[in-house]
């Protein structure tokens, strides 16, 4: 566990994965074990949503790469690079046509074993400032790869009534559960606040949308997108990418009441 600490603010990581943002005693994330999710945040890459309408295959100029929902990069561990009292970097390194294991399969999925034809280092940095948190994700690697990018925290709810605020727009917790697995979107957007016991404000840059989901009351998930996946149908899940080029860098700050 890596923890990370300024003034009444205390920020836990347990192997790259946000499990603790604690302000003033106020928790605002999702804690492992609480019904909902059995995670606390994840990473969507190299694609985002489900693909099982596509026989688990995304095309990309190499060819067809076989996919699960939401990519490989959740499959794989983070090793950490680097830490200090307020910051830490981990970072995600994969060699093209590698297999990665599939903890879907059997269960919920027919392959065992992931691949993509392409060579990526991911990295995922903390850096906890005065009034917060800032998640940096970096992507380098072959310069013709296509890819999106989804970030998947998932926030704690207090009260009955939690309001999601988006471009001047009230967003009710009735409204994403509603919606469902594919997720409520909301386009075109670089900032959303959650209102709860506390407030919480998501900014991002590079991301340009978010989608919405929850199946429970005690949760909810904000999720920085690059591309909404449902706008196409899953054999066309190809349209959504973009190029790393060089580097390709992506930033979601968390704002909290303080």
């Amino acid at each position: 566990m890596v923890i990370l600490k300024k003034n009444n603010t205390i920020v836990k990581i347990e192997e790259g994965e946000l499990v603790g943002y604690s302000v003033n005693g106020h928790e605002f994330i999702h804690q492992k074990g609480s019904p909902g999710w059995s995670s606390a945040d994840t990473e969507m890459f190299p694609i985002i949503g489900p693909v099982i309408k596509a026989d688990f295959r995304v095309s990309t100029p190499k060819g067809k790469a076989v996919q699960d929902q939401h990519g490989l990069l959740r499959q794989m561990p983070y090793k950490l690079v680097s830490k200090s009292g307020d910051s830490a970097v981990f970072e995600k390194n994969y060699r093209a046509e590698t297999p990665v294991i599939n903890a879907k399969f059997p269960e919920k999925s027919t392959e065992e074993a992931l691949t993509w034809p392409y060579n990526f280092r991911f990295e995922k940095s903390f850096l906890l400032k005065e009034d917060t948190l800032e998640i940096t994700f970096k992507i380098t690697g072959d310069s013709d790869m296509p890819f999106m990018l989804g970030y998947h925290p998932a926030f704690k709810l207090t009260t009955s009534s939690p309001i999601i605020w988006a471009k001047g727009k009230k967003i009710t917790l009735d409204e994403v559960l509603e919606v469902g697995s594919r997720a409520l979107q909301v386009a075109d957007c670089t900032s959303v606040t959650l209102q709860d016991e506390k407030e919480i404000t998501i900014q991002t840059e590079g991301f340009g949308n978010f989608m919405c989901w929850t199946e429970v009351r005690n949760m909810v998930c904000i999720e920085p997108i690059s591309f909404y996946p449902y706008a196409v149908e899953q054999v066309n899940l190809h349209q959504g990418f973009q190029l790393v080029g060089k580097e390709s860098v992506f930033k979601v700050t968390l704002i909290p009441e303080q």
